[in-house]
């Protein structure tokens, strides 16, 4: 998953950055309103995901406000690519062990502590990617945008 991960992420953000600034940030009447402020929130998940994981440093912005992960997007961008490339490094080191037993942590969106098996939360992390990623590339769509295929089995 980490590897289909990167790939999209790589082409939405190819896309994305065709568009231009305006389009990017354009209200487009999605959860976090615009592909730049959905992509940004996507990068803040994964981190605070990894930072409960595998102990990354937390990102400074809490939800909700986690649209503003970089000061422009070619920051933004750079951030993605290497976050991606630290998952890909953790995906591939990481046992079945290490996914036993439980992972707990305060969720400053559910205000309280939350307790999951470790597995679901992995689960939960990349599932929480596509979702997202699904709302991007609606918008990219809207706004004319291409980002070839998308389905799984082709791209890994």
């Amino acid at each position: 998953m980490a590897a289909y991960n990167a790939e999209m992420n790589k082409r939405l953000y190819e896309a994305a950055g065709a568009l231009g600034e305006t389009e990017r940030q354009r209200e487009r009447g999605a959860f976090f309103g615009s592909i730049e402020a959905t992509l940004s929130h996507l990068l803040w998940a994964d981190i605070i995901w990894m930072s409960r994981l595998a102990g990354w440093a937390a990102p400074a912005a809490s939800f909700p406000g986690t649209s503003g992960m970089a000061a422009d997007f070619e920051s933004l961008a750079t951030l993605r690519q290497d976050t991606d490339a630290r998952l890909a490094l953790w995906a591939a080191e990481i046992t079945p062990r290490a996914l036993e037993g439980d992972l707990t942590w305060t969720s400053a969106s559910a205000g309280k502590a939350m307790t999951m098996p470790r597995a679901k939360v992995v689960t939960h992390m990349f599932n929480h990617q596509t979702h997202h990623r699904g709302q991007v590339h609606a918008m990219l769509t809207a706004a004319g945008a291409r980002t070839g295929d998308t389905d799984l089995h082709i791209l890994v």
